[in-house]
């Protein structure tokens, strides 16, 4: 065999030093379809069945639970076997299908929008095989290979014609294993994530009046007295930010230049100087207008990015008071919202002391959803340097 179908990866565990042998997939697998089921065939209760395929909204690469989605009889159906690869032969993106999960329980009914894949278990780890289908350069020529425009497809044809290079199979449960953990790593951290921030959405709801009340359904202890109506404009003094000289942005600094943009807080570089005074808030007024941004430090705002600068009002609180209103400006392009625009909305409040608590208390949700999202960050990077040292 040539040199150029062996290859070795930067990153190994102990004790394995051979080349990877290249091989074409049909060589090392089999390859089936499932049965058709359409939604109208799915009940409450029943026989679990995955239908179009794996929802790749988390790092997983294999299936052992499946979700409330079930049929009501399996005659004639085709049931997946512990170690079965599936990927979806169609979807919105070519992106979205080119991914593969390995099922570890049998007996779960396998759709007809899925092709199968049976490895040949001898020589091929299913969990290492959906990995190296789902990352790296086999999932850009799955990419190539899918059609469509407003539907793509993926075929077994496409899937028999895919080049893996593998190692032996220990090695490859190794991997496989190494993997798995990891993925369950993230998953804890993205359950934690997703209950934190439905824990802030809902007391959101709770903290806040809604449906033209005045006073809230959750209160600290102490508080009695109904909010009260105003509008943004009594709260403070309202300013649209203007253009800024490019060219003399810092990389760092004391004080931030903001833009009317969620990314990165806003923040497009620093000036020595600033236009608008901390404590204050910023509202998006273009786009996705009216998310508001309690700031701490001094600023500069940039054209369309609305501030509001209060006399005696919790900026922490005033952020999540703005992002619980709906501000909808009728427009015939891109929504926009001006100052004079925002400074009319009536909204209710309590006391400044009252004010504080919430602030203060969302501040530190913020704060635990904060230190969440950089880990899964961190995890996530890590999982995709493994990715491409572990794999050739």
């Amino acid at each position: 065999m040539s040199e150029q179908n062996k290859q070795v990866p930067r990153l190994r565990f102990p004790g394995f030093t051979d080349a990877w042998v290249k091989y074409e997939l049909s060589e090392l697998a089999k390859f089936s379809k499932g049965r058709g089921y359409s939604k109208r065939d799915l009940v409450k209760a029943g026989y679990p069945i995955i239908l179009y395929g794996r929802l790749y909204t988390n790092y997983e690469t294999t299936i052992s639970t499946v979700t409330d989605t079930f049929v009501s009889a399996d005659l004639n159906s085709i049931k997946s076997e512990i170690g079965d690869v599936i990927v979806p032969g169609s979807g919105e993106t070519a992106e979205d299908i080119s991914r593969a999960s390995t099922i570890d329980i049998s007996g779960i009914i396998l759709g007809g929008d899925l092709n199968i894949i049976k490895p040949d278990k001898q020589v091929l780890d299913s969990i290492f095989l959906a990995i190296t289908i789902s990352n790296g350069s086999q999932q850009r020529e799955l990419t190539k290979r899918a059609q469509g425009k407003s539907v793509v497809h993926l075929h077994n044809s496409d899937l028999e014609r895919i080049l893996v290079y593998l190692p032996s199979k220990n090695e490859q449960t190794k991997i496989g294993n190494f993997f798995t953990k990891l993925d369950k790593v993230i998953t804890v951290n993205e359950r934690e994530l997703n209950k934190l921030k439905n824990l802030k959405k809902s007391y959101l709801e709770k903290m806040f009046p809604k449906n033209g009340s005045n006073i809230p359904e959750l209160r600290f202890p102490g508080y009695t007295d109904a909010w009260v109506k105003c509008t943004f404009e009594d709260l403070g003094i309202i300013t649209a930010g203007g253009d800024v000289n490019k060219k003399g942005l810092l990389l760092s600094g004391n004080y931030p230049v903001l833009a009317n943009a969620l990314n990165n807080d806003g923040i497009i570089g620093y000036y020595d100087d600033y236009k608008v005074s901390a404590p204050a808030v910023t509202i998006t007024g273009r786009g996705n207008i009216g998310h508001a941004k309690a700031r701490k430090i001094s600023y500069t705002p940039t054209v369309r990015l609305i501030s509001l600068e209060p006399f005696n009002s919790d900026v922490d609180f005033l952020e999540n008071l703005i992002n619980t209103n709906n501000f909808f400006v009728e427009s015939t392009g891109v929504p926009q919202l001006t100052g004079p625009q925002f400074g009319h909305f009536e909204v209710i409040l309590p006391k400044r002391e009252e004010q504080t608590k919430i602030g203060k208390f969302f501040q530190h949700l913020d704060n635990l959803i904060t230190v969440n999202e950089r880990e899964l960050k961190k995890l996530k990077e890590l999982k995709k340097s493994y990715l491409n040292d572990m794999f050739v």
